[in-house]
Protein backbone atom coordinates (compact mmCIF):
# COMPACT_ATOMS: atom_id res chain seq x y z
CA UNK A 1 0.00 0.00 0.00
CA UNK A 2 1.53 3.33 -0.92
CA UNK A 3 1.33 6.64 1.00
CA UNK A 4 3.11 8.26 -1.56
CA UNK A 5 6.34 10.39 -0.81
CA UNK A 6 6.50 12.45 2.60
CA UNK A 7 8.80 14.16 3.69
CA UNK A 8 9.98 15.36 7.20
CA UNK A 9 11.35 19.00 7.03
CA UNK A 10 13.40 19.89 10.04
CA UNK A 11 12.82 23.19 11.75
CA UNK A 12 15.68 24.99 9.91
CA UNK A 13 14.02 24.80 6.53
CA UNK A 14 12.95 28.14 4.53
CA UNK A 15 9.40 28.22 4.56
CA UNK A 16 7.87 28.64 0.92
CA UNK A 17 4.65 30.08 -0.22
CA UNK A 18 4.43 32.36 3.03
CA UNK A 19 4.05 35.92 1.12
CA UNK A 20 2.24 38.20 3.00
CA UNK A 21 0.78 40.91 0.70
CA UNK A 22 0.14 44.88 1.89
CA UNK A 23 -3.71 43.94 2.06
CA UNK A 24 -3.28 41.03 4.53
CA UNK A 25 0.04 43.17 6.40
CA UNK A 26 -3.05 45.48 7.42
CA UNK A 27 -4.93 42.27 9.53
CA UNK A 28 -2.08 40.76 10.74
CA UNK A 29 -3.13 38.18 12.89
CA UNK A 30 -1.16 35.40 15.41
CA UNK A 31 -2.57 31.94 13.93
CA UNK A 32 -1.51 28.98 16.18
CA UNK A 33 -4.62 29.20 19.00
CA UNK A 34 -5.96 26.30 20.76
CA UNK A 35 -10.10 25.36 20.04
CA UNK A 36 -11.52 25.42 23.21
CA UNK A 37 -14.13 23.01 22.78
CA UNK A 38 -15.07 20.23 20.33
CA UNK A 39 -18.91 21.81 20.49
CA UNK A 40 -17.69 25.05 19.99
CA UNK A 41 -15.39 24.51 17.07
CA UNK A 42 -18.74 23.09 15.68
CA UNK A 43 -20.43 25.52 16.13
CA UNK A 44 -18.24 28.05 14.69
CA UNK A 45 -17.75 25.37 11.99
CA UNK A 46 -21.63 25.72 11.35
CA UNK A 47 -21.58 29.75 11.80
CA UNK A 48 -18.63 30.14 9.17
CA UNK A 49 -20.12 28.25 6.21
CA UNK A 50 -23.76 30.46 6.82
CA UNK A 51 -22.28 32.94 6.41
CA UNK A 52 -19.28 32.60 3.99
CA UNK A 53 -21.07 30.11 1.87
CA UNK A 54 -22.32 33.24 -0.96
CA UNK A 55 -17.96 34.07 -1.00
CA UNK A 56 -17.43 30.73 -1.36
CA UNK A 57 -19.65 30.30 -4.65
CA UNK A 58 -18.47 33.84 -6.57
CA UNK A 59 -14.74 33.16 -6.06
CA UNK A 60 -14.59 29.43 -6.03
CA UNK A 61 -17.38 28.66 -8.08
CA UNK A 62 -20.20 25.35 -7.09
CA UNK A 63 -17.17 22.62 -6.17
CA UNK A 64 -15.45 23.91 -3.06
CA UNK A 65 -12.91 21.26 -2.43
CA UNK A 66 -9.21 21.09 -4.29
CA UNK A 67 -8.40 21.12 -8.00
CA UNK A 68 -6.01 18.37 -9.08
CA UNK A 69 -3.74 19.12 -11.90
CA UNK A 70 -1.92 15.16 -12.80
CA UNK A 71 0.59 16.64 -15.51
CA UNK A 72 2.73 19.37 -16.22
CA UNK A 73 0.37 19.77 -19.15
CA UNK A 74 -2.49 20.26 -17.02
CA UNK A 75 -0.77 22.78 -14.63
CA UNK A 76 -0.41 24.52 -17.50
CA UNK A 77 -3.05 24.90 -18.96
CA UNK A 78 -5.89 23.24 -16.70
CA UNK A 79 -8.75 26.10 -15.20
CA UNK A 80 -9.72 25.63 -11.75
CA UNK A 81 -13.14 24.52 -12.50
CA UNK A 82 -11.55 21.72 -14.72
CA UNK A 83 -9.35 21.03 -12.27
CA UNK A 84 -11.90 20.40 -9.67
CA UNK A 85 -13.58 18.09 -12.31
CA UNK A 86 -10.08 16.26 -12.21
CA UNK A 87 -10.28 15.43 -9.02
CA UNK A 88 -14.14 13.96 -8.59
CA UNK A 89 -12.85 11.77 -11.73
CA UNK A 90 -9.65 10.80 -9.86
CA UNK A 91 -12.21 9.61 -6.46
CA UNK A 92 -14.51 7.47 -9.42
CA UNK A 93 -11.09 5.99 -10.99
CA UNK A 94 -9.74 4.89 -7.30
CA UNK A 95 -13.31 3.54 -6.03
CA UNK A 96 -14.27 1.86 -9.55
CA UNK A 97 -17.70 3.66 -9.30
CA UNK A 98 -19.86 2.80 -12.80
CA UNK A 99 -23.13 4.70 -13.26
CA UNK A 100 -25.41 1.62 -12.41
CA UNK A 101 -24.69 -1.97 -11.03
CA UNK A 102 -26.63 -5.11 -11.34
CA UNK A 103 -28.75 -6.42 -8.64
CA UNK A 104 -28.93 -10.43 -8.23
CA UNK A 105 -31.44 -10.96 -11.38
CA UNK A 106 -28.97 -8.83 -13.75
CA UNK A 107 -30.84 -6.05 -13.43
CA UNK A 108 -30.03 -2.19 -13.45
CA UNK A 109 -30.37 -0.86 -10.28
CA UNK A 110 -30.09 3.11 -8.64
CA UNK A 111 -26.77 3.86 -7.04
CA UNK A 112 -27.45 5.32 -3.48
CA UNK A 113 -24.87 7.86 -2.47
CA UNK A 114 -24.44 9.82 0.52
CA UNK A 115 -22.53 13.24 -0.24
CA UNK A 116 -21.07 14.10 3.16
CA UNK A 117 -20.38 17.47 4.01
CA UNK A 118 -22.06 18.23 0.52
CA UNK A 119 -20.98 22.17 0.60
CA UNK A 120 -23.55 23.61 -2.05
CA UNK A 121 -24.08 20.50 -4.24
CA UNK A 122 -21.35 20.87 -6.99
CA UNK A 123 -20.08 17.21 -6.24
CA UNK A 124 -23.44 16.02 -5.64
CA UNK A 125 -25.17 17.02 -8.76
CA UNK A 126 -21.97 16.27 -10.72
CA UNK A 127 -22.39 12.42 -9.16
CA UNK A 128 -26.02 12.18 -9.73
CA UNK A 129 -26.07 13.41 -13.85
CA UNK A 130 -22.87 11.33 -14.30
CA UNK A 131 -23.72 8.27 -12.24
CA UNK A 132 -27.55 8.53 -12.90
CA UNK A 133 -27.84 8.18 -9.17
CA UNK A 134 -29.77 8.84 -6.49
CA UNK A 135 -27.56 11.53 -4.16
CA UNK A 136 -28.24 12.75 -0.45
CA UNK A 137 -26.12 15.63 0.75
CA UNK A 138 -25.42 16.87 4.09
CA UNK A 139 -24.12 19.47 5.30
CA UNK A 140 -24.42 21.36 9.20
CA UNK A 141 -25.09 24.50 7.11
CA UNK A 142 -28.72 25.17 6.58
CA UNK A 143 -27.28 28.45 4.28
CA UNK A 144 -25.71 25.69 2.34
CA UNK A 145 -29.01 23.77 1.92
CA UNK A 146 -30.65 26.28 0.86
CA UNK A 147 -27.91 27.33 -2.31
CA UNK A 148 -27.83 23.74 -2.84
CA UNK A 149 -31.14 23.52 -3.42
CA UNK A 150 -31.63 26.61 -5.29
CA UNK A 151 -28.68 25.60 -7.61
CA UNK A 152 -30.22 22.25 -8.18
CA UNK A 153 -33.17 23.59 -9.27
CA UNK A 154 -32.02 25.30 -11.48
CA UNK A 155 -29.92 22.76 -12.88
CA UNK A 156 -32.91 20.70 -13.61
CA UNK A 157 -34.54 23.54 -14.90
CA UNK A 158 -31.78 24.60 -17.72
CA UNK A 159 -31.15 20.74 -18.37
CA UNK A 160 -35.54 20.23 -19.22
CA UNK A 161 -34.92 23.87 -21.27
CA UNK A 162 -32.15 22.05 -23.41
CA UNK A 163 -34.18 19.37 -23.67
CA UNK A 164 -37.37 20.75 -25.44
CA UNK A 165 -34.84 22.60 -27.51
CA UNK A 166 -35.17 26.37 -28.74
CA UNK A 167 -38.54 27.61 -29.39
CA UNK A 168 -40.82 25.35 -26.94
CA UNK A 169 -41.95 27.15 -23.66
CA UNK A 170 -41.79 25.74 -20.68
CA UNK A 171 -44.78 24.21 -18.70
CA UNK A 172 -46.60 26.89 -16.68
CA UNK A 173 -45.47 25.68 -13.28
CA UNK A 174 -41.62 25.77 -14.42
CA UNK A 175 -42.21 29.20 -15.92
CA UNK A 176 -43.37 30.71 -12.66
CA UNK A 177 -41.14 29.29 -10.68
CA UNK A 178 -37.88 29.90 -12.71
CA UNK A 179 -35.85 27.19 -11.71
CA UNK A 180 -35.45 28.56 -8.49
CA UNK A 181 -36.61 28.01 -4.60
CA UNK A 182 -39.72 26.24 -6.03
CA UNK A 183 -40.09 22.82 -5.18
CA UNK A 184 -43.14 21.52 -6.94
CA UNK A 185 -40.94 19.66 -9.39
CA UNK A 186 -39.38 18.16 -6.01
CA UNK A 187 -40.22 13.65 -6.13
CA UNK A 188 -42.19 12.72 -3.55
CA UNK A 189 -39.07 11.59 -1.54
CA UNK A 190 -37.52 15.12 -1.74
CA UNK A 191 -35.33 14.72 -4.63
CA UNK A 192 -34.52 17.36 -7.81
CA UNK A 193 -34.81 15.45 -10.75
CA UNK A 194 -31.55 16.14 -12.67
CA UNK A 195 -31.79 15.46 -16.78
CA UNK A 196 -33.47 12.80 -18.78
CA UNK A 197 -31.38 9.77 -17.23
CA UNK A 198 -32.56 9.63 -13.50
CA UNK A 199 -30.07 11.38 -11.35
CA UNK A 200 -31.45 13.51 -8.59
CA UNK A 201 -30.41 14.78 -5.59
CA UNK A 202 -31.58 15.86 -1.93
CA UNK A 203 -30.14 18.01 0.32
CA UNK A 204 -30.82 17.75 4.49
CA UNK A 205 -29.32 20.11 6.99
CA UNK A 206 -27.61 17.28 9.40
CA UNK A 207 -24.42 16.94 12.05
CA UNK A 208 -22.82 14.19 10.35
CA UNK A 209 -21.41 12.76 13.39
CA UNK A 210 -25.59 12.02 13.98
CA UNK A 211 -26.08 10.72 10.21
CA UNK A 212 -25.93 6.87 11.67
CA UNK A 213 -29.03 7.47 13.63
CA UNK A 214 -30.61 9.76 11.42
CA UNK A 215 -30.75 7.33 8.48
CA UNK A 216 -30.88 4.05 10.65
CA UNK A 217 -33.39 4.67 12.07
CA UNK A 218 -36.07 5.70 9.57
CA UNK A 219 -37.86 2.69 7.32
CA UNK A 220 -39.22 5.47 4.91
CA UNK A 221 -38.43 6.08 1.78
CA UNK A 222 -38.02 9.57 2.63
CA UNK A 223 -34.83 8.72 4.13
CA UNK A 224 -33.19 7.04 2.09
CA UNK A 225 -35.05 6.06 -1.42
CA UNK A 226 -35.87 3.19 -0.39
CA UNK A 227 -38.39 2.66 -3.31
CA UNK A 228 -36.59 -0.43 -4.33
CA UNK A 229 -37.00 -4.34 -3.70
CA UNK A 230 -35.02 -4.94 -1.01
CA UNK A 231 -34.14 -1.76 -0.06
CA UNK A 232 -35.76 -0.98 3.52
CA UNK A 233 -34.50 1.13 6.22
CA UNK A 234 -32.13 0.76 8.92
CA UNK A 235 -34.02 -2.57 9.99
CA UNK A 236 -32.84 -4.44 7.42
CA UNK A 237 -30.45 -6.96 8.66
CA UNK A 238 -27.44 -4.81 8.15
CA UNK A 239 -28.19 -4.58 4.56
CA UNK A 240 -27.31 -0.54 4.74
CA UNK A 241 -29.04 2.29 3.37
CA UNK A 242 -26.10 3.70 0.99
CA UNK A 243 -24.15 1.68 -1.75
CA UNK A 244 -21.34 4.84 -1.78
CA UNK A 245 -20.80 6.98 1.03
CA UNK A 246 -18.65 9.93 -0.46
CA UNK A 247 -16.82 12.37 1.77
CA UNK A 248 -14.25 15.35 0.07
CA UNK A 249 -12.21 17.28 2.62
CA UNK A 250 -14.93 17.40 5.28
CA UNK A 251 -13.53 14.81 7.34
CA UNK A 252 -11.09 16.97 8.82
CA UNK A 253 -13.15 19.04 10.44
CA UNK A 254 -15.14 16.46 12.12
CA UNK A 255 -13.82 16.10 15.88
CA UNK A 256 -15.05 12.09 16.14
CA UNK A 257 -13.95 10.34 13.32
CA UNK A 258 -13.72 6.88 15.04
CA UNK A 259 -17.72 7.54 14.81
CA UNK A 260 -17.71 8.90 11.12
CA UNK A 261 -16.39 5.67 10.23
CA UNK A 262 -18.39 3.24 12.10
CA UNK A 263 -20.88 5.30 10.93
CA UNK A 264 -20.06 5.00 7.46
CA UNK A 265 -19.79 0.94 8.10
CA UNK A 266 -23.36 0.87 9.47
CA UNK A 267 -24.66 2.93 6.40
CA UNK A 268 -23.41 0.69 3.23
CA UNK A 269 -24.58 -2.16 1.94
CA UNK A 270 -22.43 -5.30 1.67
CA UNK A 271 -19.90 -4.46 -0.85
CA UNK A 272 -20.62 -0.39 -0.60
CA UNK A 273 -17.74 1.76 -1.05
CA UNK A 274 -16.46 4.12 1.04
CA UNK A 275 -14.94 7.32 -1.24
CA UNK A 276 -12.58 10.07 0.84
CA UNK A 277 -10.31 12.89 0.08
CA UNK A 278 -9.28 15.38 2.66
CA UNK A 279 -5.83 17.24 4.49
CA UNK A 280 -3.66 15.60 6.48
CA UNK A 281 -0.06 15.83 8.46
CA UNK A 282 2.97 14.36 7.46
CA UNK A 283 3.97 11.33 9.41
CA UNK A 284 6.57 12.02 12.09
CA UNK A 285 7.10 15.85 12.32
CA UNK A 286 8.87 17.50 14.55
CA UNK A 287 7.53 19.42 17.48
CA UNK A 288 9.06 23.13 15.67
CA UNK A 289 7.92 22.34 11.90
CA UNK A 290 4.26 20.67 13.94
CA UNK A 291 3.87 24.46 16.00
CA UNK A 292 5.04 26.42 12.87
CA UNK A 293 3.35 25.04 9.86
CA UNK A 294 0.44 22.57 11.28
CA UNK A 295 -1.29 24.70 14.08
CA UNK A 296 -1.99 27.91 12.05
CA UNK A 297 -4.18 25.69 9.35
CA UNK A 298 -6.08 23.89 12.44
CA UNK A 299 -6.71 27.30 13.86
CA UNK A 300 -7.52 29.25 10.89
CA UNK A 301 -8.95 26.46 8.97
CA UNK A 302 -11.35 25.22 11.96
CA UNK A 303 -9.88 22.09 11.99
CA UNK A 304 -9.28 20.07 15.12
CA UNK A 305 -6.21 18.36 15.22
CA UNK A 306 -4.77 16.50 11.94
CA UNK A 307 -4.45 13.31 11.38
CA UNK A 308 -2.39 11.16 9.40
CA UNK A 309 -2.90 9.29 5.94
CA UNK A 310 -2.09 5.75 7.48
CA UNK A 311 -4.55 6.97 10.91
CA UNK A 312 -7.43 7.08 8.75
CA UNK A 313 -6.41 3.95 7.22
CA UNK A 314 -6.30 2.58 11.07
CA UNK A 315 -9.55 4.00 11.91
CA UNK A 316 -11.27 2.66 8.57
CA UNK A 317 -9.92 -0.99 9.09
CA UNK A 318 -10.80 -0.93 12.70
CA UNK A 319 -14.49 -0.31 11.69
CA UNK A 320 -14.79 -2.85 9.50
CA UNK A 321 -13.85 -1.37 5.86
CA UNK A 322 -11.50 -3.47 3.59
CA UNK A 323 -8.83 -0.82 1.78
CA UNK A 324 -10.37 -0.69 -2.10
CA UNK A 325 -7.57 2.25 -3.08
CA UNK A 326 -4.70 4.26 -2.15
CA UNK A 327 -3.86 6.39 0.05
CA UNK A 328 -3.10 8.11 -2.94
CA UNK A 329 -0.81 10.96 -1.77
CA UNK A 330 -1.55 14.18 -4.37
CA UNK A 331 -0.13 16.69 -2.74
CA UNK A 332 2.09 18.16 -5.60
CA UNK A 333 -0.65 17.99 -7.79
CA UNK A 334 -3.39 20.14 -5.77
CA UNK A 335 -0.88 22.88 -3.55
CA UNK A 336 -1.83 25.21 -6.84
CA UNK A 337 -5.29 25.44 -5.17
CA UNK A 338 -4.10 27.90 -2.74
CA UNK A 339 -1.97 29.41 -4.93
CA UNK A 340 -5.04 30.78 -7.02
CA UNK A 341 -7.14 31.04 -3.41
CA UNK A 342 -4.42 33.84 -2.40
CA UNK A 343 -4.67 35.16 -5.42
CA UNK A 344 -8.68 35.66 -5.39
CA UNK A 345 -8.86 37.22 -1.96
CA UNK A 346 -6.89 39.93 -2.76
CA UNK A 347 -10.04 41.77 -2.53
CA UNK A 348 -10.23 44.72 0.22
CA UNK A 349 -14.06 44.27 0.24
CA UNK A 350 -13.80 40.35 1.42
CA UNK A 351 -11.09 41.49 4.09
CA UNK A 352 -13.20 44.32 5.57
CA UNK A 353 -16.03 41.67 5.50
CA UNK A 354 -13.91 39.03 7.08
CA UNK A 355 -13.24 41.59 9.96
CA UNK A 356 -16.46 42.31 10.67
CA UNK A 357 -16.88 38.58 11.70
CA UNK A 358 -14.38 39.03 14.07
CA UNK A 359 -11.14 36.62 14.56
CA UNK A 360 -12.80 33.74 13.00
CA UNK A 361 -12.97 35.51 9.60
CA UNK A 362 -9.39 37.27 9.51
CA UNK A 363 -7.78 33.88 10.61
CA UNK A 364 -9.77 31.86 7.92
CA UNK A 365 -8.01 34.25 5.09
CA UNK A 366 -4.52 34.63 6.92
CA UNK A 367 -4.62 30.35 7.14
CA UNK A 368 -4.91 30.85 3.45
CA UNK A 369 -0.70 31.45 3.40
CA UNK A 370 -0.17 28.59 6.40
CA UNK A 371 -2.03 26.09 3.52
CA UNK A 372 0.85 27.35 0.92
CA UNK A 373 3.66 27.07 3.06
CA UNK A 374 2.84 23.87 4.61
CA UNK A 375 2.56 22.52 1.13
CA UNK A 376 5.79 24.11 -0.09
CA UNK A 377 7.34 22.48 3.25
CA UNK A 378 5.91 18.93 2.93
CA UNK A 379 3.91 19.07 6.19
CA UNK A 380 0.88 19.75 4.94
CA UNK A 381 -0.40 16.70 2.70
CA UNK A 382 -3.43 15.73 0.57
CA UNK A 383 -4.84 12.24 -0.51
CA UNK A 384 -7.52 10.22 -1.87
CA UNK A 385 -8.95 6.57 -0.90
CA UNK A 386 -11.31 4.13 -0.88
CA UNK A 387 -12.82 1.45 1.37
CA UNK A 388 -15.04 -1.30 0.75
CA UNK A 389 -17.90 -2.98 3.17
CA UNK A 390 -17.56 -6.45 3.02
Amino acid sequence: MSTGTTTTPSTAQASGGDEATDLSKQYDTPLGLAHTTMQALKDRIKLHYDLASDYYLNLWGEHIHHGYWPTESSKANDSKETAQLNLIRLLLSISGLLPQERDGNGEEKQLRILDVGCGIGGTTRYLASALAAAVTGITISGKQVQIASRLSRSAAAAAAAAARGPGLDAPPAAAASGGGDDDDDDDADGFIPLGDKGGKVRFVELDAEQMGDYFASSTSSASASASSPGREGGGNGGQGLFDVVWISEALSHFPNKVLFFRNAHRLLRPGGKLVLADWFKAEDLEDGVFEADIKPIEDGMLLPPLCTQQEYVGLATDAGLKVLGGPKDISKDVSKTWDISWSLVQNPSLWAFAFSQGRDGIAFLQAFRAMRRGYANGSFRYAVMSFAKP
